[in-house]
């Protein structure tokens, strides 16, 4: 079987997968489809929004349907890093014992790895999982651990502030994407999730999904040949490097937002990781669209959810990040000539 053939039967697993999840979720399209993006790009994602919308509901969808192990963490104020890489107890004789943490326990298997409720961990917990993101791995017990084909997902309540810590700048670059997940404003939506009760069962509801749809196995490897089978032309590339301009100097585009002081919004553009992020997201959906080359509308499509959280305002402004953001990326698509 040739690469493009193996890539096509890829896509339709890729396909498949997002209408399982999709058997979990009602509402939800959009934020479905770009984690099926992130997977692929072989990215992690930070999922954000109020209470009860379905946040860990389709994050367990996605594990299932993914295959592989899967290891979850609470995020409480107490938790400490020794927590996610091993557990201590005394069995009934009064003997301790040491066993691997969630982070180890399933080794290199682990596919799926969801910290819930993440901005409650300490910053000295989010430090351990950036190294656990960025390189898979981690040291313990005088030896280093992998997990190549793990994939984090986290989520945080926006709602709540009291006892959270904020994620550092360096923490929220190792997302690939940060996505808003609304509660649904369409009236059929919102009447079958409260009055169908097949929504009010969260486990037998994913029980709907087929568990294990694609081989996890050669997910880091099938993300590899995407990317190399999905090019981008002179201009293509001309306008990402505009975009990364206008996220460090706005103004230079004929960017305003009311309200706002140009010349004091931005402290820091979007860095190199991000704009590589975005490419390598903006590919995915080419992919998908059965395409071997970008375009405009590729990079749009993944615009807001892999660079809305890589800009950084100075903190005169950053109490308005979720309006300004999503202005500031509306402006870019806007402003920047589009080839």
């Amino acid at each position: 079987m040739s690469a493009d053939e193996r890539l096509q039967d890829w896509r339709r697993d890729a396909l498949r997968l997002e209408e399982e999840v999709t058997k979990s979720v009602i509402g939800q399209q959009t934020v479905v489809r770009l984690i099926n993006i992130a997977l692929f790009a072989r990215g992690h994602v930070l999922l954000e929004g109020g209470v009860g919308v379905g946040k860990t509901t389709v994050l367990r969808a996605f594990a299932r349907a993914v295959g592989g192990d899967f290891a979850r963490v609470e995020g409480t104020i107490d938790l400490m890093p020794g927590d996610l890489v091993y557990h201590t107890y005394v069995d009934a004789e009064g003997r301790p014992h040491i066993e691997p943490g969630p982070l180890l326990r399933h080794g290199e298997s682990l596919t799926t790895f969801f910290f819930n409720e993440i901005n409650r961990a300490r910053p000295q917990v989010q430090s351990l999982l950036l190294r656990a993101m960025a390189e898979r791995s981690v040291s313990a017990f005088d030896r280093e651990y992998r997990f190549p084909s793990m994939t984090v997902f986290a989520d945080r309540n926006k709602v709540e502030k009291e006892e959270t810590f904020e994620l550092a700048s360096a923490a929220r670059d190792r997302f690939l994407f940060e996505l808003n997940m609304p509660t649904p404003a369409d009236d059929d939506v919102r009447r079958a999730v409260v009055f169908d009760p097949a929504y009010h069962d969260p486990d037998t509801l994913l029980q709907r999904i087929t568990p294990g749809i694609v081989q996890w196995q050669q997910l880091n490897d099938v993300g590899v040949a995407i990317q190399r089978s999905v090019t981008a032309s002179d201009t293509i590339t001309r306008y990402v490097l505009d975009i990364w301009r206008a996220t460090e100097t706005p103004r230079a585009f004929g960017i305003e937002l009311d309200n706002v002081d140009m010349d004091r919004l931005i402290v820091a553009g979007a860095s190199p990781r991000g704009i590589s992020a975005l490419v390598r997201a903006a590919r995915v959906v080419a992919w998908l669209a059965e395409r071997t080359h970008l375009l405009p509308d590729d990079i749009h499509a993944v615009l807001l959810p892999a660079l809305g959280h890589r800009v950084f305002f100075s903190p005169v402004y950053e109490l308005r990040r979720a309006e300004l953001a999503d202005s500031l990326i509306a402006q870019i698509v806007a402003k920047v000539a589009v080839p």
